[in-house]
C-alpha cells in the first residue's frame, strides 16, 4: 500500500508534485483584511465607518503596509533562522537612498526605475555584508550588523556633496506602471488612492513570496538550523550557506520597502540608516509577534499608527510611546497575533 493511502488526505491521492504546490486554506479573517483594504478607498462616504477611509487614514495605511514588508522581510532571519540583526536599516535606507540618487544624478522620474535600484543597492549591500557577518551568532552577528550599518549611516551624514548631508534627497512624485499613471496634479489623492493601491500590489506580491520561501525545503531548513545547529550539519544542511542565503533575501525585501517609502515620504535622510531604525523593524516585529508568519504584517501596521498617535498627544512622545510599547510586550510576550490567538481559543476552544 502506498503512502498517500496511510494518510490522512487518503481520499484524494496526491502525486509528490500535486503535494508540493498544494495551498494551505487562507484563514477567513485575512481574506476579509484583504477585501477590506481592496474597497477601503470606496468607503469614505459610508457612516460611521467612514472616518476609517479618509485620505490620511489611508496613508497611514500605505506607510504601515510598507512597514509590515519590512517587518516580514526581517522575520526571515530573526523568526525563521534565528539571527537577531540591529542593522537591517541600512538595506531599507539604502534603497531609499538609490532612488534619490537616481532621481538627482539621472532625473528618473519612473517608480519601476526606484525599484530596481532599490533591489539591486539593498542586494548588493546584504550580499557583502552577509559574507561577513552569518559566520558569526547571537550577541556576535547583532553587533556585527549594527557597526557595518552605522558605517553606511556615516558616509551619508558625511558626504554630504553626493548626499545632502542631514538635508537629504527630495524624492518627488512618481510615474507608476513604466509610465502609464502619470504625475498627478494632486498628490494627496494620487498618494491615497493610486498610489495605494501600488504599494497594496506590491505588499500581496512580496507577502506570497515570503510566504513560500517560507514554507518551502529552504524555509524548513532555515528553521532547523535556528532549531539545532549541529544537527541541521548532521543531516547535510550547508549552514553557513543557508544563513548566507536567507540574510540575501531578507535584505533584498527590505529594500523593496524602502524604496517604496521614499515617494511617500518625500525625501530620504541618515535618519533610516539609522541604528534607531532598526531597532524600529525589531520592536514591529516582536509586537506583532515573530513566531507566526503574519505577525509582522500586524505589527508594521500597529507600531506606525501608534507611534502617528503618539506625536499628536504630546511632546514628550517618546517617554509616552516606550512606556506604551513597554506595556504592550508585558501584556502580550506573544505579541498581537499570539494575543489574538489566546482570544480565539479561550472563546471558541472549549466549546
Amino acid at each position: 500500500m502506498s503512502e498517500t493511502e496511510h494518510s490522512p488526505d487518503a481520499a484524494v491521492t496526491l502525486t509528490p508534485a500535486q503535494a508540493a504546490l498544494r495551498i494551505r486554506a487562507v484563514p477567513w479573517y485575512a481574506v476579509a483584511l484583504a477585501l477590506l483594504a481592496l474597497v477601503l478607498p470606496f468607503l469614505e462616504g459610508v457612516p460611521l465607518i467612514g472616518w476609517l477611509a479618509s485620505p490620511f487614514q489611508r496613508i497611514q495605511l500605505t506607510y504601515g503596509l510598507v512597514f509590515g514588508i519590512a517587518a516580514l522581510a526581517f522575520n526571515l532571519l530573526l523568526g525563521y533562522t534565528g539571527l537577531l540583526s540591529f542593522g537591517h536599516a541600512v538595506f531599507f535606507g539604502s534603497a531609499a537612498y538609490a532612488a534619490g540618487l537616481l532621481v538627482k544624478y539621472l532625473h528618473v522620474s519612473s517608480m519601476e526605475g526606484f525599484l530596481l535600484a532599490g533591489c539591486v543597492s539593498s542586494l548588493a549591500l546584504a550580499a557583502g555584508f552577509g559574507a561577513v557577518c552569518v559566520r558569526y551568532t547571537r550577541i556576535f552577528f547583532s553587533i556585527l550588523t549594527l557597526a557595518l550599518s552605522q558605517i553606511v549611516w556615516a558616509l551619508a551624514l558625511k558626504f554630504f556633496w553626493i548626499t545632502n548631508g542631514t538635508d537629504g534627497l527630495r524624492i518627488p512624485t512618481p510615474t507608476l506602471l513604466l509610465g502609464l499613471v502619470g504625475v498627478p496634479d494632486d498628490k494627496v489623492r494620487f498618494l491615497s488612492f493610486t498610489y495605494y493601491y501600488y504599494v497594496l500590489a506590491v505588499f500581496f506580491i512580496c507577502m506570497v513570496a515570503l510566504g513560500m520561501i517560507a514554507a518551502s525545503p529552504f524555509g524548513k531548513a532555515l528553521q532547523a538550523i535556528r532549531d539545532n545547529e549541529i544537527r541541521a550539519q548532521f543531516v547535510g544542511i550547508e549552514v553557513w550557506r543557508y544563513r548566507w542565503s536567507a540574510f540575501v533575501v531578507s535584505g533584498a525585501f527590505t529594500g523593496v520597502a524602502g524604496t517604496l517609502f521614499a515617494p511617500l515620504n518625500g525625501l530620504t535622510t541618515p535618519d533610516i540608516l539609522h541604528w534607531t531604525f532598526s531597532g524600529k523593524i525589531v520592536f514591529m516585529t516582536v509586537l506583532g509577534g515573530f513566531k507566526s508568519f503574519s505577525g509582522p504584517i500586524l505589527g508594521g501596521v500597529a507600531y506606525n499608527y501608534l507611534e502617528t498617535y503618539v506625536i499628536k498627544t504630546t511632546e514628550y512622545w517618546q517617554m509616552l510611546l516606550g512606556i506604551i510599547l513597554v506595556a504592550l510586550v508585558l501584556i502580550m510576550p506573544q505579541g498581537i497575533i499570539g494575543a489574538l490567538g489566546w482570544l480565539v481559543h479561550r472563546r471558541f476552544g472549549r466549546r
